[in-house]
């Protein structure tokens, strides 16, 4: 057995800056777009092990155990995810629907503006809510750029629009993963949570057309966006509040995409934007037109129905793969833990960041049949059956699309082992400690908490995971409501999902950009910040001012 240790140095702020290494290793190499985000990723590994081993005393043979757990993890299922939306997306352009979605999208609004509230905020909060883990942006940033956005628009707008609905993504996964390490009812957390993120639901469409357009291209659309904020915030506090947390995002992209297209068809802005180019980045390409471009030829109804069948197809198995019910069925039939030697609770997790020594787990499960990625792929095969594919064919596409996605993988795949290694290390717990070191400053600290820990595991999931008890026990010490805060570190970390390296490369491999890794990072690193701590200011306000905010138990 080997305990943790959170003050190697005898030093907190020594040991939280060794603690820090490896993740500002990864992210210096990454926005310094000098170093490829694969190569960086495998050099902050390396980093994090040397951490692990020489400066936190874990066991070298630990060290690359969970270094090689984490790898694998991060393939499956979060690589194999992104795997199969690629193929599919590949798929659609190779058989012209894709086209064929852009123009019927075209159709709805011409406007730039409104088509990113129509898929990369509410589009993109239905597919979080069906299957999250990176779905979304690959989804959207995938038609983005099909559009003809450009690539840093098309991956850096898909990151900001994927915050309000990530809490409650994959069917409630980040607040049942919550009540996991809490014992906290997951009702409770998700109403909590639905106090908290609703204002940002209003506040985040507002925000991502700014990041797009500018001030002035905000303004003139806010009626648009105001309609699709209040119909996803409303929905999101009424279905988290008193209905459940598992179909807050289903319900609430529904409502908001069906609200932004009825108010179109009696709404439209004087000025239609036409540039897909980033305006605060490229002004000379930022053109507007006083009248919408005319299409050169109109798909048939049938056209588009076939155009939106291969998502329509996505959208249903991912909602079956997500319920309970079918996830149990199919690991009955396709199930493999393996408990790694050697690690499987040899480490033990000790006090303050645990009441007594709790052993950490280290078992792959190999649920092949049940991850998202899987029912990708069987929605994908179905959807290339059905555009006139034959299976040669299919099989030759999807040798393409692994060649396309390889470097990606890795890097994935890299960014999963230092999460997994920091977290069975005790980094991560040191750098938690560090927060919860903020006295009266805490549910401000405490939110930005779970910002990092999002921005460490690329998943609001395993932040919650991660630190979910750690806010517990904090928020108990100093007095204030568990609830509050263990909601608090979901809401804070849905913040840290567009700067998270696993996120990025997700969004740069969808667009077909890749080597610009470090661009995203640089666009979107203010703005999941700034969102971040305006969270924490919301939080301190629940704390100390609004406290009948407080959902009670």
């Amino acid at each position: 057995m080997w305990n943790q240790i959170y003050n190697p140095l005898n030093s907190t702020f020594l040991s939280t800056c060794a603690a820090a290494l490896p993740v500002v290793t990864l992210l210096v190499l990454i926005a310094s777009n000098r170093v490829k985000a694969h190569i960086a990723a495998v050099i902050a590994l390396i980093v994090a092990n040397l951490v692990a081993i020489v400066i936190f005393t874990m066991p070298a043979d630990m060290s690359l155990r969970a270094s090689v757990l984490g790898a694998v993890t991060g393939f499956f299922p979060i690589g194999w995810i992104v795997l199969n939306v690629i193929f599919l997306y590949r798929l659609t352009v190779e058989r012209g629907v894709f086209e064929t979605l852009q123009t019927t999208i075209g159709g709805v609004t011409e406007d730039r503006r409104l088509q990113l509230l129509l898929i990369a905020f509410s589009f993109g909060a239905f597919f979080e809510g069906a299957s999250g883990f990176g779905t979304p942006v690959a989804v959207t940033g995938a038609i983005l750029i099909g559009l003809g956005f450009s690539p840093l628009a098309a991956s850096g707008l898909s990151l900001i629009a994927n915050t309000a609905p990530v809490a409650y993504g994959a069917l409630g996964t980040p607040i049942a993963g919550l009540s996991s390490v809490t014992g906290i009812d997951p009702f409770l957390l998700g109403a909590m949570v639905g106090r908290q993120l609703p204002f940002f639901s209003l506040i985040v469409p507002f925000w991502l057309i700014w990041a797009f357009a500018g001030v002035k291209g905000m303004k003139e659309i806010w009626p648009a966006i105001l309609v699709t904020g209040v119909s996803f915030a409303v929905p999101q506090f009424l279905i988290s509040n008193f209905i459940n947390p598992w179909i807050v995002d289903i319900g609430a992209s529904l409502i908001s995409m069906g609200c932004l297209i009825v108010f179109l068809k009696v709404w439209k802005p004087k000025t239609i934007w036409t540039s897909p180019a980033l305006r605060s980045h490229d002004d000379s390409a930022a053109t507007m037109t006083k009248k919408p471009a005319k299409s050169s030829k109109k798909p048939t109804t049938a056209e588009v129905w076939f155009a939106l069948l291969p998502w329509i197809i996505v959208c249903v198995i991912l909602l079956a793969w997500g319920t309970n019910a079918v996830k149990n069925v199919l690991n009955a039939y396709a199930t493999w833990n393996y408990p790694v030697p050697g690690l499987h609770n040899m480490i033990n997790k000790v006090a303050p960041v645990v009441p007594t020594p709790t052993k950490e787990g280290a078992v792959f499960a190999f649920t092949w049949l049940s991850y998202t990625g899987s029912g990708m792929l069987i929605a994908a095969i179905i959807s290339g059956l059905l555009m006139g594919f034959s299976p040669v064919k299919l099989v030759t596409e999807y040798g393409k699309t692994i060649k396309v996605c390889a470097y990606s993988l890795v890097t994935i795949s890299a960014m999963l082992a230092i999460g997994t290694l920091t977290r069975l290390s005790g980094i991560d717990a040191t750098l938690g400690l560090a927060f919860a070191g903020a006295g009266v400053l805490y549910p401000f600290f405490g939110t930005l908490l779970g910002w990092l820990g999002v921005a460490l595991t690329g998943s609001d999931t395993a932040s919650n995971i991660l630190f979910g008890n750690l806010q517990k026990i904090t928020s108990q010490q100093l007095g204030l409501s568990p609830i509050l805060m263990a909601a608090a570190n979901s809401s804070g970390g849905v913040m840290g999902k567009m700067i998270d390296a696993q996120s990025i490369v997700v969004a740069s491999t969808a667009t077909n950009w890749f080597g610009h890794e470090g661009s995203i990072l640089r666009f979107v690193f203010l703005h999941s910040i700034s969102l971040a701590c305006l969270v924490g200011v919301l939080v301190m306000l629940q704390a100390y001012v609004f406290t009948g905010m407080i959902v009670q138990p």
